[in-house]
């Protein structure tokens, strides 16, 4: 038999660096509800009781910035009058502006409207997706996120009295010939100072801990390993206790640090940057490769260059799963998918459509409600096409 450990982490809402993601969305999606074609490049840090918002912004109407930023903190939990709030977004540069228009010539004496827009920046982005869960995410994070989701409602309900919106947790899976055991679970969470541990400890396994597992249909066995609070007391959080920045969760954000990342952070950035908007469109190449039974995983690759529209590389990894050979699939996946980025925002509906503030907690990727979750329009496409067929 062989033995291996998968582990992977998640972060509550009220996380420093979640509250980060958390502001700089929520203004994303002001500018692009004010107007669509708006740029935003938002960066955020928590310190203290001090809120500061810089970046770059193309915004054509007045937003209200500070009043967005207490949209965000009320949401996280906090009080946001408790807050200074310090605002030093700019204009967007003039040289990157002109780098979303791509220089290629006109065919046919006209522009495809679709490829004037060219990548906001260079880089590789990389999607990935498993067939380990229905939601094509390796457990370990599935459960994670579960498990912080569930800290947060039962905050919210009050379920568990005297806890407060910063919070983690952390789960490791044992795999025995493939079959996954849980081994660990590591839970910490703020508290009211006057709470006491057991007590915490009690109402997290019942409430939190017990239905995550059961949900999934995973055993609370006598041995697994529960941390909750494994240093003692967490009375002081939030930005008091850490500093926040915006896209410093990029593991948590994507796969658990169990897939490739690219680099690139999402939250704070509107659809032209494709290191959010293609990092989406990869994972729905990924999941659709997956959803379409043509491979057990799959690890998509798409590199663009600043003001180009085309791609200038992609390139799928199934670790020895397809069912057919990955060079063919690349092609096909070519033909089915445009991966030039206006087009990606179009399909994904990323120039209002879409509210990115629902992304920056809990993970970017496995909840149905996001357009690139959705394969059921590619599915039957790329398997038609694969199989020498005509799916138009």
């Amino acid at each position: 038999m062989t033995t291996r450990f998968v582990t992977a982490e998640a972060v509550c809402i009220g996380h420093p660096d979640k509250l980060c993601d958390l502001i700089a969305d929520t203004i994303v999606d002001a500018a692009l509800e004010a107007d669509p074609t708006s740029r935003t490049a938002i960066e955020v840090m928590a310190t203290g009781r001090s809120i500061i918002v810089g970046g770059e912004i193309a915004c054509p109407k007045t937003l209200p910035i500070r009043a967005l930023i207490r949209k965000a903190l009320k949401r996280a939990g906090y009080e946001a009058q408790r807050f200074k709030i310090t605002v030093l977004l700019r204009s967007q540069s003039a040289d990157i502006a002109q780098g979303l228009t791509d220089s290629v010539e006109a065919r046919s004496g006209e522009v495809d409207a679709i490829f004037r827009v060219g990548a906001g920046d260079q880089g590789t982005v990389y999607g990935y997706a498993t067939a380990q869960t229905g939601e094509r995410l390796p457990l370990a994070l599935l459960l994670a996120h579960t498990l912080c989701q569930r800290i947060d409602t039962v905050r919210e309900t009050g379920v568990i009295a005297g806890i407060h919106s910063d919070g983690k947790a952390q789960v490791t899976l044992r795999y025995t010939d493939d079959k996954p055991v849980v081994d660990t679970v590591v839970v910490s969470v703020q508290h009211d100072t006057d709470k006491p541990l057991e007590v915490l400890k009690r109402e997290l396994i019942e409430h939190v801990i017990k239905p995550t597992l059961a949900a999934k249909r995973l055993d609370c066995h006598d041995d697994i390993r529960i941390l909750i609070n494994p240093t003692g007391a967490f009375t002081v959080g939030g930005p008091e206790a850490d500093c926040g920045l915006t896209g410093r969760k990029l593991m948590v954000d994507t796969y658990g640090g169990l897939a490739l990342h690219g680099g690139g952070a999402f939250s704070g950035k509107d659809g032209t940057k494709v290191d959010r908007s293609a990092a989406y469109m990869a994972r729905l190449v990924a999941r659709t490769i997956v959803d379409a039974d043509l491979a057990l995983e799959a690890t998509v690759a798409i590199s663009y260059a600043i003001g180009k529209a085309e791609p200038v590389a992609i390139h799928i990894n199934t670790q020895g799963s397809a069912k057919m050979d990955e060079e063919k699939l690349s092609r096909c996946v070519r033909e089915v998918f445009d991966l030039r980025p206006q087009a990606i925002i179009d399909a994904l509906s990323l120039a209002g459509g879409q509210h990115f503030v629902d992304t920056a907690t809990y993970g970017h990727f496995g909840r149905t409600a996001f357009p690139w979750e959705n394969t059921s329009a590619y599915v039957t496409e790329l398997k038609t096409l694969l199989e020498g067929g005509d799916a138009r």
